[in-house]
């Protein structure tokens, strides 16, 4: 396969980041901790390769992810873990929204609003 016909590689794995709604990248994005004109310069990974962010994910189609380090969400402070599962889950089904839609979205209509 030629290099361009290849989609983003994790840095972390180094497999291909196949679908949106695997992408730390965008899920960052859609949080807005990423601006668009970084996207393309911004190192890539697979939400499960990011286990950090990806414990916050509560949804039916994501199988749940526990980490064991100090970073554990089983050891932080309750109202921050609740405010974080909340916002990740959100932007999660928003990526789900875009990957799904039937009509193009526009990137800058991507991040969720807080």
């Amino acid at each position: 396969m030629a290099k361009c016909d290849q989609g983003y590689l994790c840095e972390v794995c180094g497999d291909e980041v196949t679908s949106i709604v695997e992408s730390d990248l965008y899920l960052r994005y859609v949080l807005g901790q990423l601006d668009a004109e970084k996207l393309h310069v911004s190192p890539e990974r697979h939400l499960r390769c990011n286990p950090v962010l990806a414990q916050y994910i509560e949804d039916e189609r994501f199988e749940m992810i526990l980490i064991d380090s100090e970073f554990d969400k089983r050891q932080l402070d309750g109202q921050y873990v609740a405010e974080q599962t909340a916002r990740v889950s959100r932007a999660y089904r928003r990526l789900r929204e875009i990957a799904e839609s039937e009509t193009p979205i526009s990137m800058l209509e991507y991040p969720i609003k807080d």
